[in-house]
């Protein structure tokens, strides 16, 4: 059936074929295409020099990215025989990867439908920006960050945890040292808190810093505290990444081996 060999096209785990190669390929680049106009559409000179084919690229990439939208709900069936046709449509509906296609396309087509302030509607347009998230689909080897990120969720969330505790409790404490010396730079808690990101970050922008000598101390030590700190998501991270990258390359030589005794299988 033809509406089958569709739905392989745009199965990701089923099909492997220069058609659908092609295709990943021709909307992987109509993405990055997309994000470079977003950039050049922001000076003012190219803009008005090149209107006309930023409008034309965008109804294009609209048609394109509408028409997989609706293909991709028509073959959902297919694509999860397990369930319902109904059901089927409403999982890739709901799915993360749905929610991002449709908010890929659905800023352009809200005015016809409601009338919305044009400030409104520039800031809607900024969900063109989402488009880039489908190339999470195209490209196989972005699964590798999604799996590295779900299994180490657990420490990362720990970690974050751990920096708001010690952002917090930086920001009080300078907060409370800070307030009589500089009423105008530590207002209040909040003030205080961009300064504890500033400085737990190691970025040191100088906006906001102590004049005490308490104060000064401190931001010292929550400064030395926050390389380590702010850095553990990344060991974390990097450590996961690599041992995914490892049992790929395993898995990799196992299905290049035979099972039975163990050489290589040449084609």
């Amino acid at each position: 059936m033809i509406k089958q060999k569709i739905a392989l096209l745009f199965d990701n785990e089923k099909d492997d074929s220069k058609s659908e190669k092609l295709i990943e390929h021709f909307i992987s680049w109509l993405i990055i295409i997309n994000m470079i106009a977003i950039v050049l559409e922001s000076y003012d000179e190219i803009n008005k020099h090149y209107s006309h084919f930023f409008y034309f690229l965008e109804l294009f990439s609209i048609i394109v990215f509408s028409l997989e939208y609706l293909v991709r709900i028509w073959v959902a069936d297919i694509i999860y025989p397990e369930l319902s046709k109904i059901k089927a449509r409403l999982k890739y509906v709901t799915s993360f990867m749905g929610i991002i296609d449709l908010a890929a396309i659905l800023p352009f087509f809200l005015p016809y439908f409601i009338k919305i302030d044009l400030r409104i509607l520039r800031t809607l347009r900024l969900f063109r920006l989402l488009r880039l998230l489908k190339l999470k689909r195209y490209f196989k080897s972005l699964s590798v960050i999604k799996n590295v990120m779900i299994k180490t969720k657990n420490e990362i969330i720990v970690t974050i945890f751990l920096v708001f505790v010690l952002l917090i409790l930086a920001s009080t404490l300078m907060y409370d040292i800070e307030k009589n010396a500089q009423p105008d730079a530590f207002q209040n808690i909040g003030q205080a808190m961009w300064w504890a990101v500033a400085t737990l970050t190691t970025v040191g922008y100088g906006d906001i810093y102590p004049v005490t000598g308490i104060g000064k101390i401190l931001s010292a030590f929550i400064a030395l505290l926050g390389v380590g700190i702010v850095a553990l998501p990344t060991g974390i991270i990097s450590s996961a990444y690599i041992e995914e990258i490892r049992n790929l390359k395993n898995k990799k030589e196992q299905q290049s081996c035979c099972p039975h005794c163990g050489k290589e299988i040449h084609e």
